[in-house]
């Protein structure tokens, strides 16, 4: 939770192995499909180039053994199949689906 809590406080994330889940994936209030923008942790809202994904119920890794993983940096990866979420901020994480 130390990760979430920089990130929305605009702070320098711990610099340790973090882990989190959305075991319900990325929904909004009563059910919405929400998502994030997949390139700027401080969207709040979908726009035409904020590269927005909806991912279905995931695990999350934080910290520097998290970015290691080899997973992809795309702007617009494949949310059924591990990928790296806000590549190349401070807030840089593992999103790993499960089913």
């Amino acid at each position: 939770m130390q990760f979430l809590q920089a990130m929305m406080k605009h702070e320098p994330p711990p610099n340790q192995l973090g882990f989190s889940y959305m075991l319900g994936g990325d929904t909004g209030p009563a059910g919405e499909t929400g998502g994030a923008s997949n390139t700027d942790p401080s969207a709040a809202a979908r726009t035409a180039d904020n590269h927005w994904i909806v991912t279905g119920p995931h695990i999350m890794l934080f910290g520097p053994p998290a970015k290691a993983l080899g997973y992809t940096e795309a702007a617009d990866p494949d949310p059924t199949r591990p990928y790296m979420m806000w590549a190349g901020t401070p807030y840089e994480h593992a999103m790993v689906p499960v089913k």
